[in-house]
């Protein structure tokens, strides 16, 4: 099966337009070229990509395939050519990012020290007092972007994916729940809790385990450095709930076990929060392409 970008393309915009009429002028051709095009992809396939007989027009088991491998390439496709664009560029400007996440810190620094020998006429700082109020500070030019796991539908505000993490259990190798092969929201009733000093809502073991169920752990305590909570947990002090890049550090420890958060694991996606215009200027564009890369680099530590 011979598959091009044009073909990932026209998979992605009949599914974001609904129908071909409309899909054919975001792609700017004939309804009737599109139609040839999808039906030549159709043949090599060897199925439907699309049922028709729906309106709006859907894609098919097989379509839906296809468009994940676009919703994957493309994006990496684009940031390479907005990359280039901007290695040519050499325009200057301002970087200023905020967190909502505070395990990310260690995840950054390196996408920052690459990001400053690229471009070092850029202003570049790290807004940590915004981190409570990051999203109307972005929407008030205080900052540039925004690290967040939590999308918003907001005017102006482009949620620009960076890569997938699961959260993940930790606790010490002499915690019972060491031998369960995966973690409840029942077995975490017991426990004592340690997360970072922020809201539930921003805490991946509530939003996605303990709240939905309406259980309320037996105690919670917070540590600011990821490796304050490490020592916690290895002493047996309280279980925690990281990202899985985090967890990098002590999977060779005898100290530690990690378990899956719930069965199927729990997967959340990490994402940098732009300013619509921005999004495209040459040096976000390279700056979000270094912040893919680095983190494919953990996921393969991990």
């Amino acid at each position: 099966m011979y598959v091009e970008l044009k073909h990932l393309r026209t998979i992605r915009a009949i599914h974001q337009a609904g129908g071909l009429a409309r899909a054919a002028e975001m792609l700017n051709m004939t309804q009737s070229a599109l139609s040839h095009q999808v039906a030549g992809l159709e043949d090599q396939a060897g199925m439907e990509l699309f049922v028709r007989r729906s309106k709006p027009m859907r894609l098919s088991a097989a379509g839906f395939r296809m468009l994940r491998a676009a919703e994957r390439i493309l994006p990496e496709i684009d940031a390479m050519e907005q990359e280039f664009a901007a290695l040519r560029s050499g325009k200057t400007g301002r970087l200023h990012i905020t967190l909502e996440c505070h395990a990310c810190y260690d995840w950054l620094f390196p996408v920052l020290e690459m990001f400053r020998r690229a471009w070092p006429e850029v202003d570049v700082d790290i807004r940590a007092g915004l981190a409570f109020d990051a999203l109307p500070a972005l929407n008030r030019e205080e900052v540039d972007l925004v690290i967040s796991s939590d999308p918003k539908d907001l005017p102006g505000i482009l949620f620009n994916p960076l890569f997938d993490y699961h959260p993940t259990f930790l606790c010490s190798s002499q915690n019972p729940l060491s031998a369960k092969p995966f973690i409840t929201a029942e077995d975490l009733r017991e426990e004592v809790i340690i997360t970072y000093p922020v809201s539930r809502d921003r805490l991946d073991v509530f939003t996605e385990l303990l709240t939905p169920a309406r259980v309320e752990p037996r105690g919670h305590r917070t540590a600011e450095l990821t490796a304050v909570i490490l020592m916690l947990v290895g002493s047996n002090r309280g279980v925690s709930v990281l990202p899985d890049w985090v967890m990098r550090e002590v999977k060779s420890s005898a100290d530690y076990v990690t378990r899956p958060l719930g069965n199927p694991p729990a997967q959340k996606r990490m994402y940098a929060a732009t300013r619509e215009e921005d999004a495209s200027r040459p040096f976000m564009a390279h700056f979000l392409r270094l912040a893919r890369v680095e983190a494919v680099k953990l996921q393969r530590e991990i």
